[in-house]
């Protein structure tokens, strides 16, 4: 019995061990998933990318590395000490430079020659030098198919108010955990204000909905919020972060985009109307296709398509700089516009691949140039237009002639000014000339008579001596100042009131084609345009390339290639894998703080991969199927158990999930740049509601130090001057409306993360720092800010202090103080009052300052600067 039981113990070992072996043989390492990605990354640009391969080897199939090169097998299977490819990387000899591959990579490596140097699948006979995505490449979760899975089944049917919440609340359960409590009404629609509009509601406005019992009060105040132009200014920043707006082209110079503003405020527009997203980015990419040149007396709804293509102008553009090197700047423009559309719309950035194979992603050197072969009929780097000329007019027919009939009156003035002055120089010359002797006169006329370069030695000596002889229109105020400027004055006033009967100059910032001028895209090797290589169709990415999708490189139907329009209409079909997606994620990412996938810019093989890919799926196809519609997504959004909750912390999910990717609690989010200064703004009192128009110019404040809401005054002489020019309301518009400078960030916003649009922002970040804090001390438009709102409150709680520090709470916080927070308010109010009274004057003290009103400054200046104030629940 006894040697019975031993035999079946021994056979049941046996058998775990065999299962365990034949389960480690199949998660062992092999060569398409786990070898092939650190080959990519280290060794393809020398072994595998080129025609010619150094040392002979090739490293991108395992029987190439078995077969070797000049220096014999790079891999001897299952003998990793013996196996020259583990001993170069071993030593450090390869990969040369200084990238190394890691100690872990090192180990894979190892690992994978010991057990055999084992693939999944046969493997070709031959590559070609393009051939280099694999199946497993193909297979990765973000070029597949969107696919709306059904709804999956919860306990807690209680907490569920959207098919959101459906698939958090599984994977909550399935950790044991659920959704946290509801907040309170006030913390949820100081939420929901920020969120839709960037701005702090008003006390009214909270009374209202938490005195409102009717079940669908909530429902209703989202709709109110999404009707409101708030909204547009709000979320059309999130969008100009992702497009790199910007108000000027960077570089040196760094020289003003008068007309950009028009984009700006074509998306702004286009959010308040919720404007299908299929529509939006066809527009963008493709608007001008959508019309026939030369782009005259157009509707305003084809100007906004012209001006929709702003969005691939928006990149750093240094060919207007006269410092730039033109071929190198050209094609840095038509690199950062790569940059832009691949990571906005694709969530891959492809710049990698822009001189050899991408190291990490299915993303191939001839991939970049066949998008490069999308934009390059209207970046057309071999016969380049600059910025200026890229600017399409927008005047009437009626307009462009009246601006011939003023042109030509101007240009007869111009004529008969030059006459007169003409008349004078003679005049001068002639009276000057009678003052000399009879010999000077001989030779001054021939001196006169001769061009400046036919000059001899004498006669440029007599010139020294009798400068007069020279005299003309630019240097008759030398000889005759009150001749000249007698002329000029008449002159300048008929031109001056000529040319106020000119129409205002009208143009869009737009990027559009001349038609029949389209040069071939060429491969660049290595990515230098002096080494052309093969010419490159458009098309997609190898890796999504499906059916048979095809770009044309000149569609016959249109005056222009088509490219970027075909591109488009492709790219918003519904059937593409990455657009739905990677949308739908920067929209989620502006709610709660974070993306589904926390990698908003890479879908790629390196990026994250997505805490809830079914819910992913299904936003995007939600997304798509109700008509591309924004706002309909933000209310199935904001109306979710999820977004209802409170942010408190709990011990059991920060055990199970720190970084909240489950969602078990609203996340604390602090305000961005731009909202804190919108909301000093709404607070004062002073917040314009002007929407739409040119940028509000910036400039140095009088000190030379920060940036400022300000238009400098030029002195006669074009110096700038530190005074600076009043704006009025414009001062007070939202942020959204202000400049952006890439040389001249607006001094309020620095310490708080603003965008960096180099050339886009892809992800902001949100930082604490002891420079946020110094600035809303110390900050002059802070400080300005805060003694609005304290007269603001003086102005309705009148003089009492209870009154004064509720009223103050509210504005701040949303909510009412509670009894103790009521205490410590009013004893600060009057610990300050007293401190002013007692503060001996000094000898800048013009008026005796008014205790009480300074006191409650000091009061609103701490609430505004306080983390209550900052953040939001």
């Amino acid at each position: 019995m006894k040697h019975l039981w031993l035999l079946l113990w021994m056979g049941l070992l046996f058998t775990a061990t065999l299962r365990f072996s034949l389960a480690t043989e199949t998660r062992g390492p092999h060569f398409e998933t786990d070898v092939r990605p650190i080959l990519k990354a280290h060794c393809w640009q020398c072994h595998g990318e080129e025609d010619e391969l150094k040392g002979g080897l090739d490293t991108r199939l395992a029987r190439f590395l078995v077969r070797g090169g000049e220096s014999g097998p790079a891999v001897v299977p299952g003998k990793h000490a013996a196996s020259l490819l583990y001993e170069r990387v071993f030593s450090g000899e390869m990969p040369p430079g200084s990238k190394t591959i890691s100690a872990s990579e090192i180990s894979i490596l190892a690992r994978w020659i010991d057990s055999g140097a084992r693939t999944i699948r046969p493997e070709p006979e031959a590559l070609s030098v393009e051939d280099t995505i694999s199946e497993e490449d193909r297979q990765h979760w973000s070029f597949q198919p969107i696919r709306r899975s059904m709804l999956p089944e919860v306990k807690r049917l209680d907490r569920l108010r959207s098919p959101i919440d459906t698939f958090l609340l599984t994977r909550l359960e399935a950790e044991g955990l659920s959704f946290a409590q509801d907040t309170d009404k006030v913390t949820l629609i100081r939420r929901l204000y920020f969120n839709l509009h960037g701005l702090p509601p008003a006390p009214e406005a909270i009374d209202e909905f938490v005195t409102d019992r009717v079940p669908d009060a909530y429902a209703r105040l989202v709709d109110r919020l999404l009707a409101s132009p708030r909204y547009g200014e709000r979320w059309a920043r999130h969008w100009l972060d992702v497009v790199g707006y910007a108000d000027s082209d960077g570089f040196e110079k760094d020289l003003v985009r008068d007309w950009a503003y028009k984009y700006r405020d074509y998306v702004i527009r286009a959010f308040n109307s919720d404007k299908a997203w299929d529509e939006f980015l066809v527009e963008q990419l493709g608007g001008d296709e959508l019309l026939t040149p030369p782009y005259e007396d157009l509707t305003p709804e084809q100007v906004d398509r012209l001006i929709a293509t702003g969005f691939l102008r928006m990149g750093p553009d240094g060919t207007g700089s006269s410092n730039a090197e033109p071929t190198v700047a050209s094609n840095q423009v038509i690199a950062e516009v790569i940059k832009v559309v691949s990571t906005s719309l694709l969530g891959l950035s492809v710049g990698c691949a822009q001189c050899h194979q991408h190291r990490y992603d299915p993303i191939t050197h001839a991939d970049y140039y066949r998008l490069r072969a999308l934009f390059e009929p209207a970046y057309d780097w071999k016969n380049w237009r600059a910025p200026s000329d890229r600017l399409v007019s927008q005047w009437s027919s009626g307009a462009r002639q009246q601006a011939t009939v003023v042109d030509r009156e101007l240009q007869k003035i111009a004529e008969k000014r030059n006459a007169e002055l003409d008349i004078a120089v003679e005049k001068v010359f002639s009276r000057k000339l009678a003052e000399c002797s009879t010999e000077v006169q001989i030779q001054a006329k021939a001196v006169r008579e001769t061009p400046a370069k036919q000059r001899n030695d004498n006669q440029r000596q007599l010139i020294e001596e009798y400068p007069f002889l020279t005299i003309s229109r630019g240097t008759l105020q030398q000889f005759e100042p009150k001749i000249k400027s007698d002329i000029l004055k008449k002159w300048n006033n008929l031109t001056e009131a000529a040319r106020k009967k000119r129409p205002a100059e009208d143009y869009v910032m737009c990027l559009n084609e001349l038609p029949g001028q389209a040069s071939p895209t060429m491969l660049f090797a290595r990515g230098d345009f002096n080494q052309p290589r093969e010419e490159i169709a458009p098309g997609e990415l190898s890796v999504l390339h499906t059916g048979d999708f095809a770009i044309p490189a000149n569609d016959p139907r249109l005056p222009t290639t088509g490219r970027r329009l075909a591109y488009a209409r492709h790219l918003t079909n519904g059937l593409h894998p990455l657009v739905a997606r990677v949308l739908v994620n920067r929209f989620w990412l502006h709610h709660f703080g974070q993306g589904l996938v926390t990698t908003p810019t890479d879908f790629g093989l390196q990026g994250d991969r997505p805490s809830h890919p079914e819910l992913l799926d299904w936003l995007a196809a939600e997304f798509t199927n109700n008509g591309w519609s924004l706002q309909q997504l933000h209310r199935q959004i904001v109306t979710s158990t999820a977004y209802h909750q409170a942010s408190t912390r709990r011990d059991e999910l920060n055990t199970i999930d720190p970084d909240n990717r489950l969602l078990g609690r609203m996340p604390v989010r602090r305000l961005e740049a731009e909202t804190i200064r919108d909301s000093l703004l709404a607070l004062s009192g002073r917040l314009s509601r002007k929407l739409y128009g040119p940028s509000v110019p910036v400039s140095f404040d009088a000190a030379g130090q920060r940036i400022i809401v300000a238009a400098n005054w030029y002195d006669e002489n074009g110096r700038l001057k530190r005074e600076s020019a009043a704006l009025g309301e414009d001062e007070f518009r939202r942020t959204i409306y202000v400049q952006v400078r890439r040389s001249m960030p607006l001094g309020v916003l620095e310490p708080f993360d603003p965008p960096s649009m180099n050339p886009n922002c892809a992800l902001r970040t949100s930082s604490t720092a002891a420079l946020q804090s110094l600035l809303m001390m110390n900050n002059p438009f802070v400080i300005w800010q805060v003694k609005g709102l304290a007269a603001r409150i003086q102005s309705k709680a009148g003089a009492d202090p209870e009154a004064r520090f509720r009223l103050a709470w509210r504005l701040a916080f949303g909510h009412r103080p509670s009894h103790d927070e009521l205490r410590a308010g009013l004893k600060f109010l009057n610990e300050q009052a007293t401190a002013v009274r007692s503060a001996p004057p000094t000898d800048s003290d013009t008026v005796v300052p008014n205790q009480d009103m300074t006191a409650l400054t000091h009061l609103c200046h701490a609430l505004v600067s306080s983390n209550a104030f900052l953040y939001v629940d």
